[in-house]
C-alpha cells in the first residue's frame, strides 16, 4: 500500500485538502445517524460531499475509506457498508418497496463489547424499543424469515398490540415503529400481486448481518428455556 503522499499525489490535492474532506464526511455519517435514528447513509451521499469541488472520480473511495479509520479508531464505531438484500419473490408481477437497483449504504457498529455498550451506552429510556424490535425480528426469523403482513399482525394482536393504534402507552404509534424496521434495513416489504394478493415482511440486511443474527438467536433461545422452565415447573 503507498504513502499517503502517494495516493494524494494523483489527485492534485493537498493533505490539508484531504482532511478537510475526510471532517467532513465523518461529520455527516455521525450526524446523519443520530438525526435518522441510525437510517442507512447512501454512499453516493458521501460521494457528492466529495464530488461538489473535486471532480477526481477515484478521490470518493480514498477519503470514504480515511473516513471509516478515523471512525473506528477516534469514535469506537464500524462503518459497515451494507450488502443491499433482494426480495425472496420471483412474481415478475410484484411490486418491491424499494429497489433493488439502490446504491450501496453505510450503517455505525458499536465496536464496544456488549456488556459495556450496555452499561454506558445504550439509552435505558429506548429499551421497550429495543424489545419491541427483537420481538418482531424473532417473529419473522421463526417463520423462516418472511412472513405475510397479515400473519405478522395476528401475533401482534395477540400481544395486545394493533395497527389501528396510534397512540400505544408504550410504543406511540404502532405502525410507525413497525416502518422504522424497514427503514433502518432490519426488515423489507414486499407487495405481490396476483390472485393472492398480498404484503410480506422479509429480514433485510441489517437483521442477516452476523452479529444481529447470532443475538437473534440467543434471544429466541433464552425464550424457549424460560418457556420450557415454566412447564416443567406446572
Amino acid at each position: 500500500m503507498g504513502s499517503a503522499t502517494e495516493d494524494l499525489s494523483q489527485f492534485d490535492l493537498s493533505k490539508e485538502e484531504k482532511d478537510k474532506l475526510v471532517a467532513e464526511v465523518i461529520r455527516y455519517v455521525l450526524f446523519k445517524t443520530h438525526q435518522n435514528s441510525g437510517c442507512p447513509i447512501k454512499r453516493d451521499e458521501l460521494t457528492q460531499l466529495v464530488t461538489k469541488n473535486y471532480r477526481q472520480r477515484a478521490l470518493p473511495s480514498l477519503v470514504i475509506n480515511e473516513a471509516k479509520e478515523k471512525i473506528s479508531s477516534i469514535f469506537g464505531y464500524e462503518m459497515r457498508e451494507l450488502q443491499r438484500s433482494r426480495p425472496s419473490s420471483t412474481n415478475q408481477g410484484r411490486a418491491s418497496q424499494q429497489s433493488v437497483a439502490d446504491s450501496k449504504s453505510y450503517v455505525l457498529i458499536s465496536q464496544l463489547p456488549a456488556d459495556v455498550y450496555r452499561r454506558y451506552v445504550e439509552d435505558v429510556n429506548m429499551t421497550h424499543l429495543t424489545g419491541f424490535n427483537f420481538v418482531i425480528l424473532s417473529i419473522v426469523h421463526l417463520a423462516g424469515g418472511k412472513i405475510p403482513e397479515d400473519s405478522l399482525w395476528h401475533h401482534l394482536k395477540r400481544m395486545g398490540l394493533s395497527d389501528s393504534d396510534e397512540i400505544d402507552p408504550i410504543l406511540g404509534n404502532v405502525k410507525q415503529a413497525l416502518e422504522a424496521l424497514v427503514q433502518q434495513r432490519y426488515l423489507q416489504k414486499e407487495k405481490v400481486s396476483g390472485p393472492e394478493a398480498n404484503t410480506f415482511y422479509e429480514l433485510a440486511e441489517r437483521a442477516l448481518d452476523e452479529p444481529v443474527n447470532e443475538r437473534l438467536k440467543e434471544y429466541i433461545s433464552q425464550i424457549v428455556k424460560k418457556d420450557v422452565a415454566s412447564v416443567d415447573v406446572d
